[in-house]
């Protein structure tokens, strides 16, 4: 079966697309020493619960641990770390005790920990590595028992060209060797594993898609969808990637989602901009470069990856040009020079990607250098960055990768391949450049996704975009100054107000040379209190904003973790410089821990039992629209594939990968 399509960036992504694949797997799991003949625990279930709600979602995770031996064990449980998701919630069921989560220090908590563990006392604890995992301990899994344990986090969620996409993390990305080389994962769940997804959406759904697990959403009363899937046991090596894509046509908007206590606490926000804002296909001939990672880390996945860069510049226009770059230890340029899509010169460049071997660490500040070079002023230059791994070799400051983006003129685009990869870098990248990555798992539909990038760097963009609101004093907010909005953009704003009222909100952009400006008039309320789990996502999105100024040189080390440990300390969420430690009621009056989190889980559970209807972000620019065109969807514009048709063949190529994981037992 054919697929037409003359938009140039969706062919390359497509060839990059199914390079992903064929990524290896490492699961989520229990954690023993390798070699180590102290005994096993084994995971006996476990069951996801998640609720979307527009603009962000809430996952909770249950799971049982049991010890058939004869002592008592420690549980050590790691998961991949959801990019953005603030981990609030911390359960234990220990016989008859009942431990729940505080986030203190770091330090504090792991003190804590050992004290109560060494004393043989019922204790759990949970830390976040970096990017690269959540690590759950609890102590003591009793010899023939059994541990409960749940857990729960916030994040947001954005819709790009009118599709919606949450993933549950499960597949390790590999990028921690010195771990793997220490510990043995065991991944098997022996008796039931359990997904559940609750969809609430302001604006009608066409459709859903879980690929590899089946099932579908079905309506229910109150409006929302509700998506299940069972299995007798299995594995925790494939990603749950849940697609939703809302219906065509529907109006570019603004929502907003806010929560304040009366008096004069300060309110959060979370504005949802959805610009209807007609963007052309790019007409003229455009530069492609491609900065492919060749490291030790693609054995196995580069055949793949030199199939669809051949498959990718083969079907180039005629007045396009394109380079390759390949780094590992260091960065070489297979093509020397622009490259047209014909001739002697393309033959030879097919025939030198087919003698790329895999090897060595990852300079990826190489790579990106020796792709900024010989780019022409007077053509749309497109900068493909495909990795996998992190900056282990070369220049490795995050700073210096900033100042080697901020003043490049190009499209930035960016494939991060696989769990626990370095996102915090590729995060700056985009802040620098004004461009924007995908995290992709090799459980998404891998042909979708690469069908919701090609329009970032295949039409026009809005450039010089910079939001302001007047009227209300807003404070704490995520950059007003955004840069570039690519086509299908969905713009999501963090922030804090002082009181309510009614605000005008303005959106000034330049559209292919042309200044516009979009404006609104919106309310923000004096009292809402349906939402208070706003607080913690606007906490982490605080904790990303620190860390991404840290990174580019803008704030001092000590001060930066200073303020991360007090805003994860005062919100109740898990940072690189907080922890959540879990006791009974009795250890945390004698640690004198002060109970923050318990009073902030009450108040989020009864807000849901206040609202269990509400349906998040709602329009609030219907009176005055702050756009009078459609926003963007992957149905519709010029060039466009009819969407579900391709996810469906892309469904194919998924489940060719999944079919053993996740199979009964």
């Amino acid at each position: 079966m054919k697929i037409k399509s003359q938009n140039t960036i969706s062919r390359i992504a497509l060839g990059l697309g199914a390079f992903v694949v064929a990524a290896s797997a490492h699961a989520a799991g229990l954690l023993t020493p390798v070699g180590s003949s102290d005994g096993r625990l084994d995971l006996q279930s476990h069951h996801v619960r998640v609720v979307i709600n527009n603009g962000f979602a809430r996952t909770e995770v249950e799971q049982v641990f049991s010890n058939p031996g004869s002592r008592d064990l420690e549980a050590i449980y790691t998961a991949p770390v959801p990019e953005a998701g603030a981990l609030s919630e911390l359960t234990i069921y220990a016989g008859e005790k009942v431990l729940q989560g505080e986030v203190v220090a770091r330090q504090e908590a792991e003190r804590i920990y050992q004290e109560e563990k060494e004393q043989g006392n019922e204790v759990g604890k949970a830390d976040k590595n970096s990017y690269q995992n959540f690590e759950f301990k609890v102590s003591p899994v009793p010899a023939n028992g059994s541990v409960r344990m749940t857990y729960a986090y916030y994040e947001p969620l954005e819709i790009d060209t009118g599709v919606g996409r949450y993933t549950y993390p499960l597949e390790e990305g590999g990028t921690d060797e010195a771990a793997q080389a220490f510990w043995t994962q065991n991944d098997v769940v022996l008796a039931d594993f359990s997904v559940e997804v609750v969809l609430k959406s302001a604006f009608p759904v066409a459709r859903t898609r879980a690929p590899g697990f089946g099932g579908t959403a079905t309506p229910q009363e109150d409006g929302s969808l509700l998506y299940r899937y069972e299995s007798q046991g299995g594995s925790l090596a494939q990603d749950f990637v849940f697609y939703y894509m809302l219906e065509e046509d529907l109006p570019g908007r603004m929502e907003l989602l806010t929560y304040k206590e009366s008096g004069d606490k300060p309110g959060s926000f979370m504005m949802v901009l959805t610009p209807g804002v007609d963007l052309k296909p790019l007409s003229n001939g455009a530069d492609y470069v491609f900065a492919l990672d060749v490291s030790g880390s693609m054995q196995g996945k580069l055949h793949t990856l030199v199939a669809g860069v051949k498959k990718a510049v083969s079907q180039l226009k005629p007045e396009d040009r394109f380079r390759v770059v390949a780094f590992n230890d260091r960065a070489y340029d297979l093509s020397n020079a622009w490259v047209p899509a014909t001739g002697a010169d393309f033959d030879q460049l097919l025939v030198e990607l087919d003698q790329l071997t895999s090897g060595g660490g990852t300079n990826v500040y190489d790579g990106l250098q020796l792709a900024l070079k010989h780019l022409d002023a007077d053509r749309v230059a497109t900068l493909i960055l495909v990795t996998d791994g992190v900056t282990n070799r070369g220049i490795v400051e995050p700073k210096a990768f900033y100042r080697l983006l901020e003043k490049q003129d190009l499209r930035f685009y960016g494939f991060l391949l696989g769990n626990s990869s370095n996102w915090p870098l590729m995060q700056l990248m985009c802040e620098a450049s004004g461009g924007s990555y995908r995290s992709v798992s090799n459980s998404d539909d891998i042909v979708g996704e690469v069908l919701l990038a090609k329009n970032k760097v295949a039409f026009e963009s809005m450039r010089n975009a910079e939001l302001s609101i007047e009227g209300v004093d807003t404070f704490d907010v995520g950059d007003f100054k955004i840069g570039k909005i690519h086509y299908g953009d969905q713009l999501v704003l963090m922030g804090r107000y002082a009181e309510g009222g009614d605000a005008n909100v303005s959106l000034s952009v330049r559209v292919n040379g042309q200044e516009e400006r979009y404006s609104a008039l919106v309310h923000f309320p004096k009292e809402d209190l349906a939402h208070p789990e706003l607080e913690r996502i606007w906490a982490l999105d605080q904790v990303r904003k620190i860390e991404v100024a840290r990174m580019a040189g803008f704030v001092d080390e000590g001060e930066s973790k200073s303020a991360i440990r007090d805003i994860g300390v005062g919100y109740q969420i898990v940072t690189d410089e907080t922890s959540m430690i879990a006791l009974d009621d009795a250890a945390f009056a004698r640690h004198g821990v002060e109970r923050r989190n318990q009073a902030r889980i009450q108040l989020e559970q009864a807000a849901r039992q206040s609202y269990p209807s509400s349906a998040g972000a709602q329009r609030v620019d219907t009176q005055q629209p702050m756009f009078t065109g459609k926003s963007h969807s992957v149905g519709g514009g010029a060039g466009a594939i009819e969407p579900w048709f391709v996810l469906m063949l892309a469904g194919g190529l998924v489940l060719l990968v999944a079919r053993n994981r996740f199979q009964r037992m």
